[in-house]
């Protein structure tokens, strides 16, 4: 399967990839402080996502960290469940940036 930045073909149909300023999540730095913070590998994370019904594993995780993988509403939302935020806590960067 043929991949590039912007496109990636799936059978016939071509599905367009969007980037936020080069970022494919906005999460990605204050994900990663706050599992460090509250002392859980990337491996607890992804099990405590799992008790709250999302498919995901260690690597995804580290996609996610390493700004390479989308985080999708519900996971957005489990990840401020656990660690006990608001989704604008884990913005933070972005509202930095671009304002309220």
């Amino acid at each position: 399967m043929l991949r590039s930045r912007k496109i990636l073909r799936v059978g016939v149909k071509c599905m367009r990839k969007s980037y936020f300023y080069e970022n494919s999540n906005l999460i990605f730095k204050n994900l990663r402080q706050l599992r460090k913070k509250n002392n859980l590998s990337q491996e607890a994370l992804a099990a405590q996502m799992q008790l709250l019904g999302v498919d995901i594993d260690q690597q995804l995780i580290s996609k996610i960290e390493l700004n390479k993988r989308f985080v999708k509403d519900y996971e957005l939302v489990c990840f401020c469940k656990i660690f006990n935020v608001t989704e604008k806590d884990l913005l933070a960067d972005f509202y930095e940036q671009h304002g309220e």
